[in-house]
């Protein structure tokens, strides 16, 4: 009974090690190792017929079935070790990256020319203690008109002609409003930049559109003059367009006093390139400030204009276009 039973362990050891060297998947591999060393399995049914054999015997039957046992699990994490490889090998090979073909080609994005305007203005004016603000485009007759000293009936209305909504709101048409806003929640000192997107009723041509965007500025303190607003005012020139030329011709707005219109020489002719003037003591009393006790000046531009200027564009309505050609060129 004992020769049958080695014979039978040595028969397994010999058939398992073929087989496993066969396998060809981790599956395969797998259903080998319970069919021959799993509970159920063939080794197992074999050391279940140790019950047959006298006290004598079962230590040899066993020590030929551990090495049995021993013989078939190397077999197995070898075969494995083997599968595994091919396997991460394979995958690697799908993996690979052949750099000698073309890639694929992205457009680098660029900057549209009146952001960059913008964020330009925006860190001149930040790095002169400036707070930058954000308003509503959508307004009230109030905050767009009203409270910068414009009443119903003024004639300056026709200035700024816009689209009222049915609501009785109406789309701004600068971003003054904005200031007024701030100006409700927060104390003097203040010094606030207000960038945005404004609308008038103009006719779109080469210099006009209906939709463009504005940078206003804005100061209150105690003791301000009209001299800290020219100052500052060519301090910003100057950092946007050099050490150019610079003049105020008076002129009128509803909301400072007294106004004026800034012009730059470029290329040798003058370009009206902003607005500004000393706030008129009406907007402060709007706002609950004491014009006895402070005074403030403000000033705005629109930025397709420095755009236009700056990157001597023919046509405002280039602007807009999102035409590639044009955009790459920036």
């Amino acid at each position: 009974m004992t020769n049958s039973l080695e014979a039978q362990l040595l028969e397994l050891r010999e058939e398992g090690e073929k087989a496993i060297a066969r396998a060809d998947t981790l599956e395969r591999l797998e259903e080998l190792r319970v069919s021959y060393l799993g509970k159920k399995g063939q080794l197992g049914a074999l050391l279940r017929s140790m019950g047959q054999l006298s006290a004598e015997e079962r230590p040899k039957f066993g020590a030929i079935a551990n090495t049995v046992k021993e013989a078939l699990q190397n077999s197995l994490d070898q075969q494995r070790a083997v599968l595994e490889g091919a396997k991460i090998q394979a995958q690697l090979d799908a993996e690979t990256l052949d750099v000698t073909m073309p890639g694929i080609y992205r457009p680098q994005g660029r900057v549209h020319p009146l952001n960059g305007i913008i964020d330009k203005a925006l860190d001149i004016f930040v790095g002169l203690g400036y707070t930058v603000a954000q308003g509503p485009e959508m307004e009230t007759d109030y905050y767009n008109f009203e409270a910068l000293n414009t009443p119903p009936d003024h004639p300056a209305r026709d200035m700024q002609d816009t689209f009222y909504l049915p609501d009785g709101n109406l789309l701004r048409t600068h971003t003054s409003s904005v200031q007024i806003r701030y100006m409700e929640t927060e104390e003097p000192p203040i010094r606030v930049v207000a960038p945005g997107r404004v609308y008038r009723r103009d006719n779109v041509d080469a210099t006009h559109s209906a939709v463009f965007h504005q940078i206003e500025l804005l100061a209150i303190d105690e003791g301000l003059t009209f001299t800290d607003l020219k100052g500052t005012i060519k301090i910003f020139l100057q950092a946007m367009f050099g050490d150019l030329p610079i003049r105020f011709r008076a002129s009128y707005f509803p909301f400072t006093e007294p106004s004026a219109e800034v012009d730059l020489q470029w290329n040798g002719r003058w370009l009206e390139v902003m607005g500004c003037g000393m706030v008129d003591p009406n907007v402060l009393k709007a706002v609950g400030y004491d014009p006895e006790l402070y005074t403030g000046f403000a000033a705005g531009f629109g930025v397709e204009r420095f755009a236009m200027v700056l990157h001597q564009i023919d046509d405002i309505r280039r602007l807009y276009a999102s035409d590639l050609r044009f955009l790459q060129q920036f």
